[in-house]
Order: structure tokens, then C-alpha cells, then sequence
């Protein structure tokens, strides 16, 4: 999967040929390079190197945390082939590295209570796995890969099922780790009476997630959820709950400043 990701990566880059490196330099020319953290970060997609470069030296590993100036890889190779890999490289660290430096902030930011952050599916199309496992590096937990590994039975699952009770019931047949989301006091009840172990608030302020919480009182699993941030998650970690999820971790992460420079050898 990661090796059809890189060279698709490349084609879409590189298509017919780095024709500025070409006209250039000479095909001869040898070159040197180092991959160099310009801000402090949380390095990731370091595994995506050895894909790309035959000589190379990784400095770091997935979720070491970088200082600014520190030299994360180096590789070496024709010096055409080094700049016609450079900006697919860095596309991937700088994305996956930003995704890596928010985990890590977001697991900073609950750090001290028992409340665990998850990532969700909130991804970027065809770089789920690679964003899971930088959420990963940085100090969160992973949630489900996907539709086919566990059920969360969300609002519309609820409408289309006939209720909170058909839809925990029928989701039992296929065995797998069951969520369901509950909306209002009476889908909660429904809910814990139904024996469901584990549960979703979605949209509640802190306030109401402590008292929720309270009602449930360990009678099931409880993540909260909707529109979570670096300034209100500790509210919610402090709340009781076991989890708390936030889509920003994967789709709100900026790019990490990373740089590649080349010397002739």
C-alpha cells in the first residue's frame, strides 16, 4: 500500500521527466542532502524515506520530538534524482509531521487525567493510514480504521434502524466492538437499559458531559465529541469521561516547516 502510495505521489509530480533538472545539471552530478526541522515538531512519515531514497540515513524516529535546526534524515544519489524527490518527500513529513506535532498537543493537553484522546476518521482520502499511525506517534489513541472494524451507530444509524434498541440489538449478530450515540436523556436510558457498554455524547458542553457522565455512572464506556480543541479539551478530559475525540487532529493540522538542502559531492 505505502509503496503504490509513494510511486502515484511521484507520477503525479514527476510525470514525464524533472525537465529543470535536466536542462540543469548534468546527469553525472552527485549530490548530498539533509532533511532539517525549521520549527519544534513531532517528526513523522520517516518510513516513507527508505521508499523513495537507496542511500539514506534516518536520524530520528516516528514521534521523536525535533528542535529547530536539527537534521532529521540525509540521503545521497545523483543530484537529478534528489531534486526530482524533494517536494513529494517533504509534502509527506511536513503533512504528516503537522498531524503528529497536533496529536501530541492534544495528548499534552489531557495529560494528568484518565481521559484517553482518540483521532477519528476525519482524513484526508488515501492518507488514512499514514495520518492514524502520525496521530499515533504523537500520543493519541487510534479509533476505528474505518467502517468495516468496529460499529458506531451515529443519529442517522438510529433513524434508519427504528430506534436505539433495534439498532444495539441487530448490532450484535456481527460481533464486533459496539458504540452508539445518544442524543437526548431518553436515547441515554434506552440506551444503558438496552446494555449498551459503550457510548457517544456528541455536542455537550463540559457542564452537561460531567452531569451526563454522572447519570451513567460507570454503567458503560462514555467519549465525548464535536467540535473539541486544544482550548477546551482539558474541560472535557476532566469530566469523567474515558475518551474524548477530535476530527482536528487529522484535518486541522497545519504543515510542520521542514527543509531539504543539497550540496554537490
Amino acid at each position: 500500500m505505502m509503496e503504490d502510495l509513494v510511486r502515484r505521489a511521484l507520477e503525479e509530480d514527476i510525470g514525464s521527466g524533472d525537465v529543470t533538472s535536466e536542462a540543469c545539471i548534468p546527469a553525472s552530478q552527485r549530490a548530498a542532502g539533509r532533511f532539517i526541522a525549521r520549527e519544534p515538531l513531532i517528526i513523522s512519515g520517516l518510513e516513507l524515506l527508505p521508499l523513495m531514497y537507496d542511500s539514506r540515513e534516518i536520524l530520528k524516529r516516528d514521534g521523536d520530538h525535533c528542535l529547530e535546526g536539527e537534521v532529521i534524515a540525509t540521503v545521497a544519489g545523483p543530484a537529478r534524482r534528489l531534486l526530482a524527490l524533494e517536494r513529494t518527500a517533504l509534502n509527506f513529513l511536513q503533512h504528516l509531521s503537522g498531524v503528529a506535532t497536533m496529536a501530541r498537543q492534544f495528548a499534552d493537553a489531557a495529560a494528568g487525567t484518565t481521559c484517553r484522546v482518540l483521532d477519528t476518521r476525519k482524513t484526508t482520502p488515501g492518507l488514512r493510514e499514514l495520518e492514524k499511525r502520525a496521530a499515533a506517534a504523537g500520543g493519541v489513541t487510534n479509533h476505528r480504521m474505518g467502517l468495516f472494524d468496529a460499529i458506531l451507530i451515529k443519529n442517522n444509524h438510529i433513524t434508519a434502524a427504528g430506534g436505539v434498541r433495534n439498532a444495539l440489538e441487530r448490532s450484535r449478530e456481527k460481533r464486533l466492538p459496539v458504540e452508539i450515540e445518544v442524543r437526548t436523556r431518553e436515547e441515554l436510558r434506552e440506551a444503558l437499559q438496552a446494555g449498551a457498554e459503550h457510548l457517544l455524547l456528541d455536542n455537550l458542553t463540559p457542564a452537561e458531559a460531567r452531569d451526563w457522565i454522572r447519570e451513567i455512572a460507570g454503567r458503560a464506556k462514555v467519549e465525548l465529541s464535536g467540535g473539541i480543541t486544544l482550548d477546551t479539551i482539558r474541560a472535557y478530559a476532566e469530566t469523567g469521561a474515558d475518551f474524548v475525540s477530535s476530527g482536528a487532529i487529522t484535518h486541522s493540522a497545519r504543515a510542520m516547516d521542514i527543509s531539504f538542502r543539497l550540496e554537490l559531492v
